[in-house]
């Protein structure tokens, strides 16, 4: 009956196994550690993906935007905007978006952006419940400026047909849309939770710049 409600409600596998204990029940999803052994071959699967992107980014996040793969092009973007990041840095781009001192001073249209990232985050911590995403959610609201920014009217729709991030730093501008994938019907925690975000270029400017 618990799965069978699980299943119904459509639940993630990690709140699948919240209702399983609740009810008293064992865990039945795995969450495993994407290093381990037994998950090379979804490595690989991302590492082709990334690979494909190039000289575009590409990254692999967690639920709570832990950055855990990035391409070569997503570090040479990251290195032109900020600089060298230390090795084997821990790096939340949640935080590094909507943060006041990495991403923020060279995001032309951080407001817009910033706004809609809020959102999805918002959407997160009421479908998954747990303290680490409500966590995360007050962090960034309590960031200078984003409370009032989410309280502001919405700017009038821009003509484009979707929302791009507008970098810009001394004479280049960089002019950046992305997507989002998951993988599908994963059955451990960790892989349902992984998100692969590819950035492509708005303006053939913006190519020409990133593929030299």
């Amino acid at each position: 009956m618990v799965a069978l409600l699980a299943a119904t409600l459509d639940l993630p596998l990690r709140q699948h196994n919240e209702l399983l204990v609740a009810a008293g029940f064992a865990p039945v999803w795995h969450e495993t550690d994407l290093a381990a052994p037994e998950l090379a071959r979804v490595r690989d699967a991302l590492d082709y993906m990334m690979a494909q992107q190039e000289p575009f980014p590409a990254v692999v996040v967690d639920r709570r935007w832990n950055l855990l793969k990035a391409n070569q092009g997503a570090v040479r973007l990251v290195e032109f905007l900020v600089g060298p990041l230390a090795p084997d840095a821990q790096v939340n781009l949640a935080d590094a978006l909507v943060g006041p001192d990495v991403f923020r001073p060279f995001l032309v249209n951080w407001a817009e952006v910033v706004r809609y990232f809020i959102r999805t985050i918002e959407a997160d911590a009421a479908s998954d419940g747990t303290a680490e995403t409500a966590a995360l959610l007050e962090r960034l609201l309590s960031y200078e400026g984003v409370r009032p920014l989410l309280k502001a009217a919405a700017a009038s729709p821009a003509p484009d047909p979707v929302l791009s991030m507008n970098f810009r730093k001394g004479e280049v501008s960089l002019e950046l849309f992305t997507t989002i994938a998951t993988l599908g019907t994963p059955q451990d925690v960790t892989l349902q939770e992984l998100r692969i975000e590819s950035f492509f270029p708005m303006q053939p400017d913006t190519a020409t710049i990133l593929r030299a």
